[in-house]
């Protein structure tokens, strides 16, 4: 059984943001990441990736994003403001005193897309992945926002021929709060994508061979310009239950 240490932090208004942790308090610290509708549990733990990525010498630190597993879930419209999961690992990074080249930073989907966005807003470790991610999920957001957003509203009559059938049966196993999921979907402006390419710092992108849910992942390692291509088996969902992809991230991560 991987030992979870978990506690909360107050987000970028306060709100309570859940923190898990895995690995040795004094080791290299790596700032990780969950996808849409997921938790750090989901992601990270309970296929055993923080615990592989722990044995390489880190402290794996997941939070669960707001709106999302422990984390508080608002049904205020102001307290989800334009790039909100930024807002809230900007405070997260703050109080956890990460910073500069002492730590790494990294997410799967929804996690990497927040991972560029912390890039763009400055933040610099020594080294990100950016996993389940290609150029499509970064410059074209809000066609795949739209697509969560109809999931929500026929999640209680879908079919399951319906493209939106896995996505629908996802947020109902994670019990996701509906309304402030579709507050937060609504709340992710477009980055800037092309600040993203101009930025120098070494990139793990990391992709199942199936995976094309965020567009293509070789696209998006040979638009940035310092970054290397991991491909691990599976779907943008199934990869995350096998074992590659925690070896991958640990392994770019101590490349």
């Amino acid at each position: 059984m991987t030992d979870v240490r978990t506690y909360s932090l107050p987000g970028f208004d306060g709100a309570a943001i859940a923190v898990h942790e895995v690995g040795d308090e004094d080791a290299r610290p790596f700032f990780l990441m969950h996808g849409l509708f997921s938790s750090a549990y989901v992601n990270w733990i309970k296929y055993g990736h923080a615990a592989t990525i722990a044995a390489g010498g880190y402290r794996v630190i997941m939070p669960d994003f707001r709106a999302h597993g422990l984390s508080a879930a608002p049904h205020e419209r102001d307290a989800y403001p334009d790039f909100v999961l930024i807002k809230d690992m900007m405070a997260l990074l703050n109080a956890l005193s990460l910073s500069g080249d002492g730590f790494d930073l990294g997410g799967f989907s929804l996690g990497a897309r927040t991972a560029a966005g912390l890039l763009v807003e400055g933040v610099r470790p020594r080294r990100a992945i950016l996993a389940g991610m290609g150029m499509a999920g970064l410059d074209r957001w809000s066609g795949r926002s739209r697509f969560y957003l109809d999931a929500i509203a026929m999640r209680e009559n879908v079919t399951r021929d319906d493209p939106h059938f896995m996505a629908v049966m996802f947020l109902k196993t994670m019990k996701i709060d509906p309304v402030a999921a579709q507050l937060l979907l609504e709340s992710n402006a477009d980055l800037d994508v092309p600040a993203l390419l101009d930025i120098d710092l070494p990139i793990g992108v990391i992709c199942g061979d199936e995976d094309q849910d965020n567009g293509s992942a070789p696209q998006l390692t040979n638009a940035l310009m310092d970054a290397t291509y991991s491909e691990v088996p599976g779907t943008h969902m199934s990869c995350i239950a096998k074992p590659e992809l925690g070896q991958a991230i640990r392994d770019y991560l101590n490349g």
